[in-house]
């Protein structure tokens, strides 16, 4: 697998795991299962622009708040969030101030371990992917 496609399928992964826990954990938090085209573009496009984001944001936050540069991950995560939100695709609605509040927090947490933990699985599969191959090229 391409290191590309592997590092995009771990932050789609880790981005619809973590809008997911989101939801379990808080009631003003909810992903709109019934419209589940518009939770797989939330993902998209809320993957799109926390890569975008973070360096953006971390770039303004270095010019004018350099106070703030420990957070730039919850920063970017609420602004995604609140983007993804106002799009009129349905999918995932913040309802309540404990949603806007804890959610980013919960998703910047879970993805930030997702895409340490992720990488690792899918590390020990090539590994006895790549283990097996060489076994049976052996034995030929």
């Amino acid at each position: 697998m391409g290191l590309f496609f592997t590092r995009t399928l771990i932050f789609l992964a880790s981005s619809a795991v973590g809008l997911i826990v989101a939801d379990l954990l808080l009631k003003g938090f909810t992903i709109e299962w019934g419209k589940w085209w518009g939770f797989v573009l939330c993902v998209l496009i809320f993957t799109v622009l926390q890569s975008l984001l973070a360096p953006w944001i971390t770039s303004m936050a270095t010019r004018y708040a350099p106070a703030l540069l420990g957070g730039i991950g919850i920063i970017s995560t609420f602004v995604a969030l609140l983007i993804v939100v106002l799009l009129p695709i349905g999918g995932l609605r913040i309802t309540d101030a404990l949603g806007w509040i804890l959610g980013p927090v919960v998703v910047w947490i879970i993805t930030a371990l997702c895409t340490v933990v992720l990488p690792l699985l899918l590390i020990k599969r090539e590994v006895r992917e790549a283990a097996a191959l060489k076994a049976a090229a052996k034995k030929r």
